[in-house]
């Protein structure tokens, strides 16, 4: 007998604890949007049910249109998925239940590398949806391999090993896999007094740091000159990945290189002690990343359109135009 696909909606992330979620990266768990939930979110959750499989996609309402739940912290935005979920048929339900909802979707930072971007694409298109994909950030990693961390080290930019040579010796830096509420103080006012623009949420970034040191993911380091801290940088190791989260020094500081010497002495450790296979440092494109990384990943955004409703039709018009006089142009 064929198992029928049940919708459903949730607005609250305890209605989905009982199945096995598959969890595939800091921000593909269930404590990260319960995390948001408790900061003030209000979310949807497209649940489709195949018995105890399942896919959900955490949403919120914004303006006339569905959009991922995510923020600024978040890498990646994703669907929660059982270990045997139908991903292409349930995905393709959701898609067109959601129809009755609302004529438009939007979604961001989609990886593509395990095919994501591809699936939601494929899926509502195949429910009858527009779907325009866009690039919308750039991912930088590093994959260790088999490397040590001075096999690592000798492949960095001579800038930054002379950097390393010359100013690691003035600083005394410390690394902990326990969160402390004094250093997290410190990193707190660090980033005041840094370069860095004013914090989003203080109190969802302390929650998850505390969430990750309990599940013993956490990884802090810090630089101090004179006995003053001048540079923290708050990581996590997540299975055989390090994703980097946040980083800052004092700007009076800059002349010693603090941040470098920081980042030097967290990458050692993960992938010395912690023996991660690859280093993820989030989105953005900041050149100085590339100092640390050697590969580049597109985050994929796509927009999802109703053609039947006629508020879509100046923005599938547009898009229309500009396929046209791309072809023209290309030809």
């Amino acid at each position: 007998m064929q198992q029928v696909t049940a919708i459903s909606y949730h607005h609250t992330v305890n209605d989905l604890q009982d199945l096995d979620w598959q969890a595939e990266s800091p921000f593909a768990r269930l404590n990260w949007y319960r995390l948001l939930e408790q900061s003030g979110e209000k979310p949807l959750f497209a649940a489709a049910y195949d018995g105890a499989d399942g896919v959900v996609l955490p949403l919120r309402q914004n303006d006339a249109c569905l959009e991922a739940l995510t923020n600024w912290y978040a890498f990646t935005w994703s669907d929660l998925r059982t270990s045997r979920a139908a991903d292409s048929k349930q995905l393709e339900n959701l898609a067109r239940d959601l129809a009755a909802r609302t004529s438009r979707v939007q979604l961001a930072k989609l990886p593509d590398e395990d095919g994501t971007a591809d699936r939601f694409e494929n899926a509502f298109q195949a429910a009858g949806w527009v779907v325009m994909r866009l690039a919308c950030d750039t991912n930088h990693i590093l994959r260790v391999g088999a490397r040590s961390y001075a096999d690592y080290l000798a492949g960095r930019p001579g800038a930054v090993r002379t950097t390393l040579k010359r100013k690691a010796k003035k600083l005394d830096v410390s690394l902990t896999t326990r969160f402390s509420p004094d250093d997290w103080a410190n990193y707190e006012d660090i980033y005041t007094d840094s370069w860095k623009p004013e914090e989003g949420d203080p109190e969802l970034l302390r929650s998850f740091a505390e969430a990750e040191c309990k599940a013993g993911r956490y990884r802090f380091g810090m630089a101090r000159h004179d006995g003053k801290p001048i540079a923290a940088q708050f990581w996590t190791v997540d299975g055989d990945t390090a994703y980097i989260h946040k980083l800052a020094h004092r700007i009076s500081a800059r002349p010693l290189s603090p941040g470098t010497v920081v980042t030097a002495a967290l990458f050692e450790h993960v992938i010395d002690a912690d023996g991660v296979a690859m280093v993820d440092f989030g989105t953005g494109d900041d050149p100085y990343k590339a100092d640390w990384m050697e590969e580049k990943r597109t985050r994929w955004q796509l927009t999802c359109l109703r053609p039947d409703d006629p508020r879509n039709w100046p923005t599938l018009g547009k898009a229309a135009i500009r396929k046209l006089v791309s072809r023209k142009q290309s030809g």
